[in-house]
């Protein structure tokens, strides 16, 4: 997949500020945002913005994901949805096996790992058609 232009000058000066290779990996999260976007059928069109100055990604069917450095470490980063809904307590019941979580907010990744992308897509489309009716 061809990887998505930036919506917003903001957005992509918020990703210029990351140092490397924390970029790369936030690049590749977005990366896979917007490619689970484009295969899950309902998602519709993506709003990339800011949101308490994090890279966010919302679609009219789902709830808001962030994703940002991990505050606690220099490598780590996280993918974060609204404390609100019970996406993490959904995806603990499917996940606690292959993801860590941060309370009742965040999936984790360790920057020294490689991106668990199957089961992030499946989260991913469950935080894009949070909202879906039927």
């Amino acid at each position: 997949m061809v990887e998505p232009a930036f919506q917003s000058d903001a957005v992509e000066d918020r990703f210029a500020a990351y140092a490397e290779p924390m970029r790369d990996r936030l690049l590749a999260l977005r990366a896979l945002i917007f490619e689970t976007a484009a295969a899950t059928d309902g998602v519709g069109a993506i709003e990339e913005t800011l949101k308490w100055n994090e890279p966010a990604y919302i679609a009219k069917t789902g709830t808001t994901i962030r994703i940002n450095a991990h505050k606690k470490s220099e490598i780590d980063y996280g993918l974060y949805v609204h404390c609100q809904t019970d996406l993490l307590d959904r995806y603990r019941a499917l996940y606690s096996d292959k993801l860590t979580f941060d309370g009742n907010r965040a999936i984790l990744f360790d920057g020294a790992a490689r991106l668990p992308t199957d089961p992030l897509r499946h989260c991913i489309a469950m935080a894009l058609l949070y909202h879906r009716k039927g």
